[in-house]
């Protein structure tokens, strides 16, 4: 179980905070706020199952949904990205971003991204080793998608490298990882 705030760091200027999971009148949220460094933030993806929401307190976020132009939010504004909608987000400013948000419901976003940051900063930052980031797209690719990744590659040569990554030995770590969450 999760002692609370949990924070994480992808070492590569993104720290994230989990705060809690709470619950409102939709249902349970995973609350939680972020520091993000001048251009830092995620590549275009998507959460099949959850809203996700960011409240700027200071800096200026860079967002865009697949397809769009990208747009840009200060202090006080909100923006919602509603569940399938393919989209990504980073530092526009010169100093910190600090957001705000939640991830409605929170399913396995924590342990996905927990794993994935930390995947990443041993890899020394920008990117996850290789088979982390199979055993994680493929075992959660009902929940989300990292779509800067060509199609075939997550179709097919991701769970092949899953397949070889357990062949390996390499999954060990993720003895206890939550089963992922099936769309309805």
């Amino acid at each position: 179980m999760t002692t609370y705030p949990c924070t994480i760091d992808n070492g590569e200027g993104e720290q994230l905070t989990f705060l809690g999971v709470v619950q409102t009148p939709g249902g349970e949220r995973m609350e939680a706020e972020a520091v993000t460094q001048p251009g830092a933030g995620p590549p275009m993806h998507v959460h099949y199952l959850q809203e996700e929401a960011m409240h700027v307190v200071s800096g200026r976020l860079g967002y865009q949904v697949l397809g769009e132009e990208p747009k840009f939010a200060g202090p006080g504004e909100l923006r919602v990205f509603a569940p399938g909608v393919p989209h990504k987000w980073w530092n526009a400013g010169d100093s910190e971003l600090r957001t705000t948000g939640w991830a409605q419901p929170p399913h396995n976003l924590e342990f996905f991204l927990s794993a994935l940051f930390a995947s990443m900063k041993a890899n020394g930052g920008g990117r996850p080793g290789l088979f982390d980031a199979a055993f994680l797209m493929t075992r959660y690719r009902s929940e989300h998608a990292m779509l800067e990744l060509p199609a075939p590659v997550r179709l097919f040569i991701m769970p092949v490298v899953a397949l070889i990554g357990r062949v390996l030995g390499k999954y060990a770590k993720y003895a206890d990882a939550p089963p992922p969450v099936r769309q309805s």
